[in-house]
């Protein structure tokens, strides 16, 4: 999937794209960038009808490709890195949203897989994984 970065775009039309191909991911963006593996910035960007002009000081363009075999780690870089742009990635886990920041070195398809697994009472979460 190739997805188009301009100042143009808005939030919510690039998460919709990466939510189409990852449905049990999703993109957060921030207005300050996190540390590699580390919890995400309180300061995420709400309103996701703001355009990326809106939301970054430099103005590059460009294509960003995303393939299944991308890692957390490497997207989330890719967007800071290319397009002065915050993001972090969460996974579906139950009925809520959680960081994928202890499991950035997955691949996109892996953190998709796992937040795709229903849970059943009484699981929980350990390292990836569902357990009783």
């Amino acid at each position: 999937m190739k997805i188009i970065i301009n100042d143009s775009r808005k939030i919510f039309a690039i998460q919709k794209e990466f939510t189409k191909m990852f449905p049990a991911l999703k993109l957060e963006f921030f207005a300050k960038p996190h540390t590699v593996g580390g919890k995400a910035s309180t300061k995420a960007i709400t309103h996701a009808s703001k355009t990326l002009g809106e939301c970054r000081a430099v103005h590059t363009s460009g294509l960003l490709t995303i393939t299944p075999g991308t890692t957390v780690a490497e997207l989330e870089q890719d967007f800071r890195d290319n397009f002065d742009l915050a993001v972090q990635v969460l996974r579906k886990f139950g009925k809520t949203w959680v960081e994928t920041s202890s499991t950035n070195g997955w691949s996109l398809e892996d953190e998709n897989k796992s937040g795709e697994k229903v849970l059943t009472p009484g699981a929980k979460e350990l390292n990836g994984e569902i357990v009783k």
